[in-house]
């Protein structure tokens, strides 16, 4: 699909993976729904590319059901759903104060796998009804994964098992929609300049850098949105997964 006034929502498009996404889309003929948790981040990355912003909790019923109608009766049935929503915790299952607190588990696994397939099946549902279009095409939905879900790290327990969720939904999910010409295609990024590696210290952001074979640098917000744009004009991409890291491959620490 080509953007040519299509409608498109893209979560957690207020910051990093999400805003850069929305803006490419945006210059590529979209009509671009922003939904985030933080309406006001929503709402500046909105106005940046004259889209429309949206408050929501992708991981509550209720309210993705809330922002998708909204969304919906300002410019129709999203034909593209990009899934950038996610927390990246930190926490060893046994550290010093004992094993990790399961409600902590329970957030990122909420919010990382339950609020993506939470907003895959409200999307899915809808987009099954829209009118073909190019081989019978109605809808595509990508989602966010990461490296974690292959190589987690110390400290990383509960991302990577929620990555590894979205990772193992990707075929499933494409292989049943296919009957309704709705693909789903799912990113796993590796070290990206995102706002939870800029939290870091320059010096530790600088080393991560440093250990990606090439480029040696952190990726870049725009080059994930790249990839967004070229999985809707190609067709046949579906049900995989792929990798944007440069080649890292994560060590245990």
């Amino acid at each position: 699909m080509h953007g040519q006034g299509l409608p498109a929502v893209v979560t957690g498009g207020g910051s990093g993976l999400g805003a850069a996404t929305a803006e490419r889309l945006a210059r590529a003929g979209w009509r671009v729904t922003v939904l985030d948790i933080d309406r006001a981040s929503a709402e500046a990355s909105a106005a940046r590319i004259r889209g429309r912003a949206v408050a929501c909790d992708v991981a509550d019923a209720a309210s993705a059901e809330a922002a998708l109608t909204e969304a919906r009766a300002a410019q129709g049935v999203e034909r593209l759903l990009v899934n950038c929503a996610g927390v990246g915790t930190a926490g060893r299952i046994v550290g010093r104060d004992g094993p990790l607190k399961l409600d902590a588990f329970e957030r990122v696994i909420r919010v990382n796998l339950i609020g993506t397939f939470n907003m895959l099946r409200l999307s899915a549902a809808a987009m099954s009804g829209l009118e073909p279009l190019e081989d019978g095409e109605r809808g595509l939905i990508v989602n966010t994964a990461s490296i974690a879900a292959y190589e987690g790290q110390v400290g990383q327990a509960a991302y990577a098992a929620s990555k590894g969720g979205v990772v193992s939904l990707t075929l499933p999910a494409a292989r049943e929609l296919a009957r309704a010409g709705v693909r789903v295609i799912t990113i796993a990024p590796g070290l990206f300049e995102t706002p939870m590696v800029a939290g870091l210290p320059p010096d530790v952001q600088q080393s991560l850098a440093t250990g990606v074979p090439y480029p040696p640098r952190l990726g870049r917000p725009a080059e994930y949105a790249a990839l967004v744009q070229h999985i809707t004009e190609n067709r046949y991409l579906n049900g995989e997964v792929i990798r944007l890291d440069g080649a890292l491959r994560m060590p245990p620490r």
